[in-house]
């Protein structure tokens, strides 16, 4: 139990010192190394805080963490962090290896344990290499099913309204509507700023910041490893590691290199907006010669047969409708927010000692595949 309460947090002013905190060891070993805070949004003290050196000899290769993009996922991506600095830190070649560490990407919503920023955007559908690669038609089946997925009033009876909308979904699991939905959760939508997946109409300040340092990383060194720390998709209590199409590379042949169990692909054709996908695209139009791995690495915690799935966008739907409109009833209000936890950051304890279990596994399939640890 000691150890969960070490490395998880119950709020975003502790993470944030937690992670403030590891800058002494970092220095042990990069004397140069720098934290820096951009405030972002409009509410005072949310910041984005990075911790970076260059390695003290030659800029062969830098080791970059993200987290919080997706507000809430951020505590378990800042356990992982404090993880890495306490066990794998020492096993790392100064010399040769740089270090850069984000705290909190997104830190309004981690804060208030939302997925999403104050203005309600997906910021991992945020990142716009091209605006104009986004399909004029993107919005077209979400608004087809906007009645279901748009929040309309106060949460009432949060059990009636919970079975209602599972059985809406299991109806229009067949058709457009449910597709619909389904490919925004992808694609993003761009359309209905009071619905879920939205990816904004213009870049958010975060967005700005991270794109900012994609550039500065791929600029100043010949490798970039970077692991984006998630939570809710995959199987539940075990990591899994998603990959962009840009990696030519297959599955089974990514699961032969990296020996980790849950490896998935997507295309950057139907995710657009997303932050891997914009750091590939960099690399491939401004700095080919650099060598990129870039990866989202989830802790599953609903599931992933179709059940799940139900559960997930069922609880994605009434914490929008609350955070929108309210719920009549206290008890209501706190049985949502509650299971919005649940799928993002579980206080059971058998998922937390997982994450530590799986974030050695994914430290130690990639990092030493990488070269960046001993």
């Amino acid at each position: 139990m000691m150890e969960i309460e070490r490395y998880f947090q119950s709020n975003y002013e502790e993470s944030r010192k937690e992670f403030l905190g590891h800058l002494e060891k970092i220095r042990n070993i990069w004397p140069e190394a720098k934290l820096t805070s951009e405030n972002v949004g409009n509410e005072k003290d949310n910041a984005i805080d990075m911790i970076y050196s260059e390695p003290l000899s030659s800029n062969e290769q830098v080791l970059f963490f993200t987290t919080g993009e997706h507000g809430i996922e951020g505590y378990a991506g800042a356990a992982v962090t404090h993880l890495f600095v306490d066990e794998y830190l020492k096993r790392i070649d100064p010399q040769t290896t740089g270090i850069c560490l984000i705290h909190a990407l997104n830190p309004w919503g981690m804060r208030n344990f939302r997925r999403v920023t104050e203005n309600n955007i997906d910021l991992n559908r945020n990142y716009l290499y091209n605006p104009d690669s986004v399909p004029k038609d993107v919005n077209r089946n979400f608004a087809k099913a906007k009645d279901l997925f748009l929040p309309s009033g106060k949460v009432q009876h949060v059990k009636k309204e919970k079975t209602d909308l599972y059985t809406q979904l299991t109806k229009a699991s067949f058709k457009e509507g449910y597709s619909g939905i389904s490919e925004a959760k992808g694609m993003g939508q761009f359309e209905f700023e009071r619905g879920v997946y939205f990816g904004g109409k213009r870049p958010e300040e975060s967005a700005k910041f991270l794109k900012s340092v994609q550039k500065r990383l791929l600029s100043t060194y010949s490798r970039v490893i970077h692991m984006d720390w998630h939570t809710a998709l995959g199987p539940s209590n075990e990591i899994t590691m998603v990959m962009s199409d840009t990696d030519s590379r297959d599955e089974e042949e990514l699961k032969s290199l990296y020996p980790l169990k849950n490896i998935q692909k997507f295309s950057p054709e139907k995710v657009k907006g997303d932050s891997t996908n914009h750091f590939h695209k960099i690399k491939k139009e401004e700095h080919p010669d650099t060598y990129l791995f870039s990866a989202l690495f989830e802790f599953g915690t609903f599931g992933d047969d179709k059940e799940a799935e139900l559960r997930e966008f069922t609880t994605i739907l009434l914490e929008n409708q609350l955070y929108w409109y309210g719920a009549e009833r206290e008890e209501d209000r706190q049985w949502v927010l509650d299971e919005f936890k649940k799928m993002f950051y579980p206080e059971d304890r058998e998922w937390r000692e997982s994450v530590l279990k799986e974030a050695r596994l994914g430290f130690e399939a990639v990092l030493g595949r990488e070269g960046i640890v001993k």
